[in-house]
């Protein structure tokens, strides 16, 4: 079984020799990496992903707004996926992206991930009838599990998710009552060490 340090190394190499800089090759290899360590099949999608490039047309999309689309071919998932990591602090403000189609959704799908690290809010991408739920670079909850990954994604949908408790207040409260059974009553002992420097003060 390979190392995950081997494939983020192997991967970043193979990026760096088709053309692409060595900084975004470094991010490649992170995110393929990432993917393999959540059972995503990422090796499998960056492999084709590169033999397709060879004879296929894909858009480069740099600058990401509320609504994105392609001129004539899928956007590339590298270079849109590098853009997001860039620019997400900023468009985290926009609330929902839209892009009309995109290449191999799984490579992008791995820099939304690191995406929603970087934020500290989880991230929602629906295409196709497919969800997939990014928690902070944690983990992926997805209904495509053990299914064959599309290379085309249609309509994609990315939504940023704003931080809130699972629970009511009410369950809270009943909880918090329960743990101050644990608290302990200031004896006279405690309170002149809390005081101060006490008797021992040199100054």
């Amino acid at each position: 079984m390979r190392s995950l340090s081997e494939i983020e190394t192997t991967t970043k190499r193979a990026t760096k020799a088709i053309g692409f800089d060595w900084g975004i090759s470094e991010e490649v290899g992170k995110s393929v990496r990432l993917l393999e360590m959540f059972g995503f099949s990422g090796i499998r999608n960056i492999n084709q992903y590169y033999k397709d490039r060879a004879d296929k047309k894909f858009e480069n999309l740099n600058l990401i707004s509320n609504n994105n689309k392609s001129i004539s071919a899928p956007f590339c998932p590298i270079v849109l996926g590098v853009s997001f990591l860039d620019q997400v602090k900023t468009i985290d403000s926009i609330g929902k992206i839209k892009f009309d189609k995109i290449a191999f959704p799984l490579i992008f799908l791995s820099f939304l991930s690191r995406s929603s690290e970087v934020i500290g809010k989880k991230i929602l991408i629906r295409f196709d009838k497919k969800e997939f739920l990014l928690n902070l670079n944690v983990n992926i909850y997805s209904n495509l599990f053990n299914q064959e990954f599309p290379f085309i994604a249609n309509n994609v949908e990315v939504e940023f998710i704003n931080n809130q408790d699972n629970f009511k207040e009410s369950e809270w409260q009943n909880l918090y009552r329960l743990s101050e059974n644990t608290f302990v009553e200031e004896s006279e002992s405690s309170k002149q060490g809390a005081a101060g420097a006490g008797l021992t003060d040199n100054d």
